[in-house]
Order: structure tokens, then sequence, then C-alpha cells
């Protein structure tokens, strides 16, 4: 039945590969809207085909992004609102927790966790992902970052969302499996590492303050030039990665290298 009041905003652009699953596994949610940019193959098909609404969003530089714009623009019918993307698949667990926990209204927002796949193996060890993409719409925003001069970006990828009160944890995980090749997470994370770089500068720039823990421990590690070094032994020795085999393996070096690429960009982008 879709009985669920929350409504689900997944951001898209060329996912056909990956948006049937994500909607297949949303039946039970009262109102899914599919935010495209733009679109060139049959993502937007496939949305109308599953039932979904279907908004277009064309990025003009400037605040805000897809999310935000989703969030001012939409006809949203609920209070609560989950964002994901197309290679994020809820669980029936993960549906059952939070169709009860968001009517606790001790809590205006969820951090939810994901249980990671790489190269189609699903992942036990390194680091978690974790994001808060379910709250109330009256009491959450992602972030409003300046950057109209350098972004590329027209979707809120690091941004983080700023929610009024207090933030819960939902237990069950979504799976988070792309469907898409090794070379289209190659190019995706090449194009985060340059947005990620600028926005280092910025943030040393500005002395700006508004950072998360992780934020701050990633940009000081950074700064000093050990982060790639310090992730891979964090993720492939400390947080047993070497127990996934080849494909930790490669995850942790892949990410070790992203780190490298924002090291070597800012060292580039200041000259």
């Amino acid at each position: 039945m879709n009985n669920i009041p929350i409504t689900v905003i997944v951001s898209v652009k060329n996912e056909e590969l990956n948006l049937p699953s994500c909607l297949d596994k949303l039946v039970r949610f009262d109102q899914i809207i599919v935010v495209d940019s733009g679109s060139t193959d049959q993502t937007m098909t496939i949305a109308l085909a599953k039932g979904a609404e279907v908004l277009q969003f064309q990025w003009n530089g400037k605040f805000p992004k897809k999310r935000n714009w989703a969030l001012q623009n939409a006809i949203i019918k609920h209070e609560w609102v989950l964002f994901l993307d197309a290679d994020e698949f809820v669980t029936e667990a993960f549906v059952d927790e939070i169709s009860i926990k968001t009517k606790d209204p001790n809590f205006n927002g969820f951090t939810i966790q994901f249980e990671n796949y790489f190269m189609g193996k699903k992942l036990c060890y390194g680091y978690g992902f974790k994001k808060s993409a379910l709250f109330k719409k009256s009491k959450g925003a992602y972030e409003k970052i300046d950057e109209d001069l350098w972004s590329h970006l027209d979707m809120e990828v690091h941004e983080h969302p700023i929610i009024e009160g207090q933030v819960g944890v939902i237990k069950s995980k979504i799976i988070h499996k792309d469907f898409k090749d090794l070379e289209h997470y190659i190019a995706k994370h090449n194009a985060y590492s340059t947005w990620e770089a600028k926005r280092y500068l910025q943030l040393k720039e500005a002395k700006n303050s508004h950072l998360s823990l992780n934020q701050k421990i990633k940009y000081g590690l950074l700064n000093t030039g050990l982060l790639p070094a310090v992730y891979f032994v964090g993720a492939y020795f400390l947080k047993l990665g070497f127990l996934d085999g080849k494909e930790g393996f490669y995850l942790a070096r892949f990410k070790s290298h992203y780190f490298f690429q924002i090291q070597t960009k800012v060292n580039s982008l200041k000259k």
C-alpha cells in the first residue's frame, strides 16, 4: 500500500541502469518525485512508467542546486522528505523502521547508513558511509555554499543538510550499489575532487568554521599532505578492508587516490 506519509525525492541524470531498481523498492511511499537534469537516455521514460512525478531542473550556476531547488519548488505533500540517489536502494527493514521513527515528535531528522557495494561485491569492512538525508521539510535544508564562480556540479554532493533540533539514527541500512561501470566511478570522482579542491581553498581563505568533525579532520590532514596515506592505512588495515579481498583493496586505493587528486589540484590551483 502506498500509505507511508513520506515524500521521496530521487535526483537523477542519465540513470537508466540504476533507476528501475531504485523506484521498484519505493512502492510503499505515498509520493515519489524524480528530479532530472536533462537526461539523454531512458531515465525520464522509466520514471514516468513507474508512476513517479517528474520535474526538470536546469541549473543556472547559482543557488539553489537541485535538492534545495526541489525543497523550494516541488509540491511536496508530506512533512518528512527522504532524499535518495538512483543507486541507493531501500530495504523492507529500512522502510519499516522509518515508518515508525518518523512518528516520534522528538526528532526532526535522521542519519541513514549504507551497505556499500564496489565492483559488484558487498563490502563488509572499511569505512562506513552515512548522511542525514531524511528530515522534516520545515526544519532542514542543504547548506548554502558560495560557489557561483567555480562549481560545475548542479546537485548537492558534499553539502550537508542543516537540520534544526534533534537528529536520530536509522539502524537498518540502505543498499548503495551502482550498476554503472568503473569508468563512470573514476570520472565521477575526478569531477568531485575538482570541487573539493576549490572548496578547500575557499574555506582556507574564508576561515569558515561551520564544519563537521569529519570535515575538520579531513581538511586538516589535507593541509599536511598526509590524507591519502592516512586514509589507505585506516580503510585497508585499521578498518579491516583487506578482509573484503581484492575489491576492498581496489576501493581503498581508489579513495586514497581521490584524496591525492584533491591534494594535487589544490597545489595546482594555488599557482
